[in-house]
């Protein structure tokens, strides 16, 4: 079940109505969101709702393991290590398994041994990552003791809730579990703010990336011996237009239907393609994502606590897990690699810059940072690492363009001034909301909601991020 679609309209719409209708007993609203989650996850496999609640229920019964071994720093950490554990076999199973074994198959030949492995066609869960990152990060808070603990309820619900179950963003315990703890409240603000990221994430959606992605990346990534070195330039301009509506348009979706619903969820984008170094590009992409990766990963591996040699190493570390948790192929690995060389060469050379060396213009930072993640995001969209330099071989080879049309241009240029229009234009647009009657609201909605479903392509493809 797709956000943009209409049999989730149907969905959303049940579930407003039975959430507030519900809202004198708190308990029975929190379950009727659990059991319409669940729903909502079953349409794509429901053999994985079983999944979602084991690793709520083993997550929620390691965390109060845990608690109840106060005292015993031994047996804390033994517990602690077990629910990291859990949850990394999850990850490990379900997106790896394949992939390590087929290279394990690889180096046995290799050395001679030719007999084939028997591999398993494992099913990938939808959102595994996202859910599985949530549950471990309430284990760690739980034993630093930076959150209080979860009862199962709010608990199972924290790792199941649909609106960002499976692609974010990545909400903690600390953020959620204290709002479902006392008795949701949504105010005319809140409503005209979700009203409108959601309509801004459909039109981001359905018509940006859509049109991009069909029109122009997919066929261009998919043989790119065909296309001349300006078709290839114009997929990788797509390429870093498509994902960044594709996956902003989800989380600024489920925002907003959190927000309707009368709970508050971290934005997760903040106009990544104007940042003036790859740090400052990590800070505002992905922010769930690499906020975690920052506080249960770079941070416990030293961080910059303990030198410039092992704050390289964190980050390097940090990045290369970060490219693997996207998905079990080289070229993730090549992606991560690629931004952790890069962090590493900024982070020496703000320590070792010449005295007196002139600072660049901030244009030209941002130009140089923007066309590093768009080398980046070659190996992130390629099939393969082969293709991946058949693309870039592409690059330099010459040739005119035959995809480039003015509207995919225009919907290119569009993407990017996003990145440069004033800061709260969509606060903006929410305040003007607000002060119409609801009437008017939810005409100005609708009528919105129809402009954005005549210009969008037939068919809505699933949003990027649910692969990983």
């Amino acid at each position: 079940m797709l956000f943009p679609t209409l049999s989730f309209g149907i969905f959303f719409l049940i579930v407003y109505a039975g959430a507030w209708g519900l809202k004198a007993s708190h308990e029975w609203r929190k379950i009727f969101l659990l059991v319409a989650s669940w729903f909502f996850y079953g349409c794509w496999d429901a053999r994985f709702v079983l999944l979602l609640i084991a690793s709520a229920l083993l997550n929620w019964g390691t965390a109060r393991l845990i608690l109840a071994a106060e005292g015993r720093p031994a047996l804390r950490k033994a517990w602690l290590a077990a629910g990291i554990a859990f949850n990394l076999a999850i990850l490990g199973f379900f997106k790896y398994y394949g992939f390590f074994l087929v290279e394990l198959e690889a180096v046995l030949h290799q050395l001679g041994w030719q007999r084939d492995l028997a591999i398993m066609q494992v099913i990938l869960p939808v959102g595994v990552s996202f859910f599985t990152f949530q549950g471990m990060s309430y284990v760690i808070d739980i034993y630093r003791r930076q959150t209080e603990p979860a009862g199962l309820l709010d608990m199972t619900l924290l790792m199941s809730f649909f609106p960002h179950l499976v692609a974010g963003p990545i909400v903690r315990a600390s953020h959620l579990i204290p709002q479902f703890r006392r008795a949701p409240e949504i105010s005319r603000s809140m409503a005209a703010m979700g009203i409108a990221l959601i309509v801004w994430g459909l039109f981001k959606k359905t018509v940006i990336a859509s049109e991009l992605s069909t029109g122009l990346v997919d066929e261009v990534f998919f043989d790119p011996a065909a296309y001349g070195s300006l078709d290839l330039l114009a997929a990788v301009y797509g390429y870093a237009v498509q994902i960044y509506c594709d996956f902003s348009a989800y989380s600024d979706m489920a925002v907003g239907l959190a927000a309707l619903l009368g709970y508050r969820f971290p934005h997760n984008f903040n106009q990544p393609y104007r940042a003036r170094s790859l740090q400052e590009f990590w800070r505002r992409w992905h922010i769930s994502l690499s906020s975690w990766l920052r506080d249960y990963l770079y941070v416990p591996l030293g961080g910059s606590r303990h030198g410039l040699q092992r704050l390289c190493l964190a980050l390097a570390a940090t990045m290369l897990l970060g490219g693997l948790w996207h998905g079990a192929s080289w070229n993730f690995v090549i992606w991560g690699a690629l931004q952790a060389a890069v962090l590493v060469a900024e982070r020496l050379w703000r320590e070792f810059k010449p005295r007196g060396w002139p600072t660049l213009p901030d244009g030209l930072c941002i130009l140089f940072t923007f066309h590093i993640v768009c080398l980046s995001w070659i190996f992130f969209r390629a099939a393969s690492f082969a293709d991946a330099l058949a693309f870039l071989g592409g690059l330099f080879a010459g040739g005119g363009s035959n995809k480039l049309t003015p509207t995919l241009l225009g919907l290119i240029l569009l993407g990017m001034s996003l990145h440069f229009a004033p800061r709260f234009s969509l606060q903006r647009i929410a305040m003007r909301l607000r002060a119409l009657p609801a009437p008017a609201v939810g005409f100005a909605a609708g009528l919105a909601i129809l402009v954005v479903d005549s210009m969008r392509p037939e068919g809505v493809a699933p949003f990027i991020y649910y692969q990983f």
